[in-house]
């Protein structure tokens, strides 16, 4: 555990580097955030007031729900790949050695934007489907279906860097990104190299002591001065969050580029990138 940790760590490190060079990259995790709020205000109020969530106290499931839900996915995905591709392709300049603008990442997704709208329909219908067999499936079915999601996420993960950098339509460049994940780090791969144990380590540090910070100003009877302690953790998790968001599109834009042409980039040795899959035993 403490040897991932420490490569995790440097995973991050690499990563921040990239973005030290180009803090606006960090504008791109934010507007994702916002507009994903947005689309959600949009569907969930005007649904509220139709009526449409009514029927599942009842325990039925209406077929306006599930169409609702569909739209909703195909929606939220299409913004959050939209953004991840700006993000990617600002990266990718940045690897190169350039100098990447807001502008340029924008540009970018903007060139690519049928082709993002038709990954985001896939990735929807995906997660519908798992979804779906996961909610009527039994104990071995969920763990199947687990299995299947864990193996969409990894084929999957190249999908956004192959979007930006080929000319190729969403159904190619999934193919694509399994190729690329095969032909570099082999058959049967799963993650062993990421953000997520670094963050994870750090946002459960950040609600403990959150969570101890309100318990201690609850104690003292402070009133509404508890709130303060539950903003700042608020706070503090959703800046994780965009750090997080904005440094995991810079790894993708690394993983792909040494895929792609044998370099992983500015910041990024070939050792922490050959870590990042492993062949599952």
């Amino acid at each position: 555990m403490a040897g991932r940790f420490a490569r995790s760590w440097d995973l991050v490190k690499a990563s921040a580097a990239v973005l030290r060079a180009d803090k606006e990259l960090l504008v791109f995790p934010l507007l994702s955030l916002l507009c994903t709020l947005v689309v959600a205000a949009s569907f969930i109020v005007p649904a509220a007031f139709a009526g449409v969530f009514a029927g599942l106290r009842n325990g039925a499931v209406p077929v306006a729900f599930w169409l609702l839900t569909f739209a909703f996915y195909v929606v939220q995905y299409a913004v959050i790949f939209y953004f991840n591709s700006a993000l990617v392709a600002a990266a990718t300049i940045r690897l190169a050695g350039g100098d990447p603008t807001l502008s340029d990442g924008f540009r970018a997704a903007n060139a690519r934007l049928p082709a993002i709208l038709g990954y985001a329909l896939i990735a929807a219908t995906v997660g519908m489907v798992l979804r779906a067999v996961q909610e009527r499936a039994g104990l071995i079915g969920r763990w199947i279906v687990g299995l299947i999601g864990v193996a969409w996420t990894v084929a999957s993960f190249l999908v956004v860097p192959v979007l930006v950098n080929e000319r190729i339509g969403p159904v190619d460049a999934v193919k694509r990104s399994a190729e690329l994940l095969r032909t570099t780090w082999g058959e049967n791969l799963v993650g062993n190299l990421g953000l997520g144990l670094v963050f994870g380590t750090v946002v459960f540090a950040v609600v403990i002591l959150g969570g101890g910070l309100v318990v201690l100003t609850a104690s003292q009877g402070a009133g509404y001065w508890v709130l303060v302690p539950i903003a700042l953790t608020a706070v503090a998790l959703l800046l994780l969050g965009l750090l997080q968001a904005a440094l995991q599109g810079v790894y993708s834009a690394a993983l792909y580029r040494y895929a792609a042409t044998g370099e992983g980039g500015t910041g990024f040795d070939q050792a922490l990138i050959t870590d990042a899959f492993r062949v599952k035993a």
